[in-house]
C-alpha cells in the first residue's frame, strides 16, 4: 500500500474516482426511478452509466478534497479506538478503517449533493436542507458502505498494486543486487 506522500495522493485519487462513480451510478438510477420499477436496478441502461460518468467527472474532486481535509483523518481516529495495527489482524484493521471513513464521508458528501442538486439546481428552499440531507444520507449510507468494502476499495487496491507493486519489486531487486 502507499509508502510515501505521492503514492498516498495517487491512491486517494483512485479511491475518490471509484467511490464517486459508483455513488453517481446509484443516485442517477434512483433519480431515473429504477428502484421503483418491476425488476428494479436490473433494468438499468447504459444511459445511467454515461450520466454517472459526467457527474463523477467533477464529484471525485470534491470527494478527494473532503477526504483529505477531514474524512481520512477522522476515519483513522475513530478506527484507532477499536483496532490497533500490528496487534490486530490487518484485514480487520483495514475493514474497520474503511467503515469509519464511510461513517464520516457519507454524511459529508450527502450534504454536498443535497446543497448542489436539491437546493442550488432544483431550487428547493434552504430551510428544507436539513431534511433533504438526512434523507440523502439514509439513502446513500448502505450503498456507500458496501460499495467501499466490496468494489471501490478492492478495485483501487488492485490498480495501485498493479502499478506500484512492480516498482516496489524492482526497487527490492536493485537493493538485493
Amino acid at each position: 500500500m502507499p509508502k510515501n506522500r505521492a503514492q498516498r495522493v495517487i491512491f486517494g485519487i483512485l479511491m475518490s474516482l471509484t467511490m464517486a462513480y459508483g455513488m453517481e451510478v446509484y443516485n442517477i438510477a434512483w433519480e431515473m426511478g429504477y428502484p421503483t420499477m418491476a425488476g428494479g436496478f436490473s433494468n438499468m441502461t447504459s444511459e445511467v452509466f454515461l450520466a454517472a460518468l459526467k457527474e463523477a467527472a467533477y464529484m471525485w474532486l470534491l470527494v478527494f478534497l473532503f477526504s483529505n481535509l477531514w474524512g481520512n483523518r477522522l476515519g483513522a481516529y475513530m478506527a484507532s479506538r477499536y483496532v490497533t495495527p500490528g496487534r490486530d489482524n490487518a484485514f480487520v484493521c483495514g475493514t474497520v478503517r474503511a467503515c469509519c471513513t464511510v461513517l464520516v464521508m457519507c454524511p459529508t458528501m450527502s450534504l454536498v449533493a443535497s446543497i448542489l442538486f436539491s437546493v442550488v439546481l432544483a431550487g428547493n428552499p434552504l430551510s428544507q436542507l436539513p431534511a433533504i440531507w438526512v434523507g440523502t444520507t439514509i439513502k446513500n449510507f448502505p450503498m456507500a458502505l458496501l460499495w467501499n468494502l466490496f468494489a471501490a476499495g478492492p478495485l483501487s487496491r488492485l490498480a495501485f498494486r498493479t502499478f506500484f507493486g512492480r516498482i516496489g519489486d524492482r526497487d527490492e531487486a536493485l537493493a538485493a543486487a
